[in-house]
């Protein structure tokens, strides 16, 4: 029988949950993006599922799609079409980091990607945008922000920030559009 990676301290109950190490995927990435949104870490649902923002209450997805008018399509790879054809990319600020469940409250002992790499490897990347405030958090925490890049802190799509509506959420990422200059 395996043993999880890591307990809880002072926590020897079998019945606690374990917190495990956890990976990021790949960049989503087209030929010419200017835009970078950064979440945190992918969680339980999108690891399983090996996609981002899988949870199904997570509104990511319906969100980038409404700032161009459109409806997310159920088929994950049209999904990652509609990105790239708006020059949108897509990661996350760690490469790996210990959490349990989804919460990003629970984020500890994270390796950041890469991210000075993708954007000296991409020039035209003008914006990032951070789905949630955990994610600008943790960038500042391993990254300096460049200068001619513009940065924003934008209401995470998450489920379990729920204090926003769909409309609110989608009016506040309209400054991802604005920034594109779209």
């Amino acid at each position: 029988m395996l043993k999880p990676a890591y307990r809880f301290r002072g926590n020897d109950d079998p019945a606690s949950a374990a917190i495990v190490a956890k990976r990021s995927f790949a960049p989503i990435i087209g030929e010419n993006p200017r835009a970078l949104v950064l979440g945190t870490l992918p969680g339980k649902e999108s690891l399983r599922q090996v996609r981002y923002y899988a949870h199904p209450r997570n509104l990511f997805w319906p969100v980038i799609h409404a700032l161009f008018g459109a409806k997310p399509s159920d088929i994950y790879e049209e999904r990652l079409v509609f990105v790239i054809a708006h020059q949108i990319a897509l990661w996350d600020v760690c490469a790996m980091a210990e959490r349990r469940a989804s919460l990003d409250t629970e984020i500890k002992r994270e390796v950041p990607n890469p991210i000075h790499e993708l954007l000296d490897a991409n020039p035209g990347i003008a914006t990032v945008a951070f789905n949630g405030g955990t994610a600008r958090r943790l960038y500042d925490r391993h990254f300096t922000r460049r200068p001619g890049i513009t940065y924003l802190h934008l209401p995470s799509t998450s489920p379990a920030h729920a204090s926003l509506t769909f409309a609110q959420k989608v009016e506040r990422w309209q400054a991802l559009r604005e920034a594109m200059g779209l």
